[in-house]
């Protein structure tokens, strides 16, 4: 994946670096009202190549930290839910000990039982 991401990249870059050799005339960019650059419109499609590369830098790391806070609660919940089914596996084993303790002991085989009495 990094060979295609690569090519890519080198492809794009290669498409600006052209264009911008082959548009080399001076133009005027109005920044704001009153604020006027000239330049080699090379130098302006590279600047504004680099501004568009950071503006998508910036929202790549804002949409990776959002996926870390998401990824973050669900491990938060995730851990919660781990203690709550230790817990109630440790009541039922509890529980179960209790109920083998109440139990009734239990008839020999020698004693047999035959309409709800016992035949010995």
């Amino acid at each position: 994946m990094r060979q295609i991401n690569f090519l890519i990249i080198f492809v794009v870059c290669l498409a600006v670096g052209i264009f911008s050799l082959q548009n080399t005339q001076a133009t005027t960019v109005q920044i704001v009202q009153g604020i006027e650059v000239e330049a080699p419109l090379a130098i302006e499609l590279l600047i504004a190549m680099w501004f568009g590369a950071v503006i998508a830098w910036v929202f790549s790391i804002w949409v990776r930290l959002q996926q870390q806070l998401v990824a973050f609660g669900f491990n938060r919940k995730l851990r919660t839910k781990d203690k709550q089914i230790e817990e109630l596996e440790k009541d039922v084993e509890h529980y179960k000990v209790e109920l083998e303790d109440q139990q009734l002991p239990a008839l020999s085989p020698s004693q047999a039982i035959t309409e709800g009495t016992l035949v010995e």
